[in-house]
């Protein structure tokens, strides 16, 4: 399969408590244009990551393409790692009922809510762990209701090799301009796809640029139309796609972030450690630095680091930027 390579990352941003420095995150983080071409890079844009759920928009797109009709909502959905609050769990429920199909054909893990309130509430009110509360079970939705519509075999739906996922495969290495160097699993399941650093920001930019009404731009219009059933009332990303006309933003499992702008400018980036923590600030640093002025970007620059219940220092970026 290959390996991901880390050798030439770089400090992303460091974790400051009290004026001293306590941690430090390294990655690797890359900015195309509209063209694919690399207009910064910090670390290796040509790293080969596993980019986890940043490349739900593009298996969304690839069902799309295949003859999923669902409302925009629900096509977000569709592309979401979500926070599992009461919308999302019972959007999901009545994708499948509407389609004629068990929920026990999903063959997400059973879970507990991603998001933290979301996950307090659950199991406030009792909820145990299920396959629907697996934060990826709107796109596991979404793919048996794609297989159902083309006749496809419901069982064997994660398989690499079923019609579905050579389909996802083949909308992947379009969108990203290359072939992906690796096929493994993904956390829920799903076949997940190894690209380049530069592959997943290609994805996002052409998600985003693509014709009005193809499969790629509906995904993203419905995507941006719906940042909380992408993600969840309470994430970054959603505030992100909030409050910038036009960003798309989807963040993957151990420390990937994609985010591409409405002129087809995409930022990809790993987080060596797997960390998430750093995400925001690194990705709002870089977005500053592109010239986007939006009250999200200032807020997110900075995140706290709590003593006592109290901020007691900040996690920032420590990238440097040419003048």
């Amino acid at each position: 399969m290959g390996a991901a390579g880390h050798g030439c990352d770089v400090d992303l941003a460091d974790v400051i408590r009290e004026g001293a420095v306590e941690s430090t995150h390294r990655g690797s983080a890359v900015v195309v244009d509209a063209s694919g071409d690399v207009l910064a890079s910090w670390g290796d844009p040509q790293r080969r990551i596993l980019p986890r759920s940043s490349l739900k928009p593009a298996q969304a797109s690839a069902m799309v393409r295949a003859g999923l009709d669902l409302d925009d909502h629900l096509l977000a959905l569709a592309a979401a790692s979500h926070s599992g609050e009461s919308f999302h769990l019972e959007s999901v429920v009545t994708m499948l009922d509407a389609a004629g199909i068990d929920i026990e054909a999903l063959q997400t893990p059973p879970d507990l809510p991603y998001g933290t309130n979301a996950r307090e509430e659950y199991l406030a009110a009792g909820g145990l762990r299920s396959k629907v509360a697996m934060n990826c079970s709107g796109k596991h939705a979404a793919m048996l209701i794609t297989a159902a519509q083309n006749g496809w075999s419901l069982s064997d739906y994660l398989d690499p090799d079923h019609p579905l996922q050579r389909l996802i495969a083949e909308e992947i290495s379009v969108l990203a301009g290359e072939r992906p160097w690796a096929v493994t699993v993904d956390g829920c399941g799903a076949p997940l796809f190894g690209l380049t650093l530069a592959g997943l920001a290609r994805l996002g930019s052409q998600v985003v640029t693509a014709p009005p009404g193809s499969p790629p731009r509906l995904v993203a219009d419905a995507m941006r139309a719906n940042p909380t059933w992408v993600a969840g009332t309470e994430r970054d990303s959603a505030a992100l796609m909030l409050g910038v006309p036009g960003l798309l933003a989807k963040e993957g499992a151990e420390g990937v972030h994609l985010v591409a702008l409405a002129d087809g400018r995409s930022l990809a980036m790993k987080i060596s450690d797997g960390s998430d923590r750093a995400r925001a600030p690194i990705t709002a640093a870089i977005l500053s630095d592109l010239g986007v002025d939006a009250d999200v970007v200032t807020d997110q620059l900075q995140t706290p680091v709590l003593g006592g219940g109290r901020s007691v220092g900040m996690i920032r970026s420590v990238l440097a930027f040419p003048d």
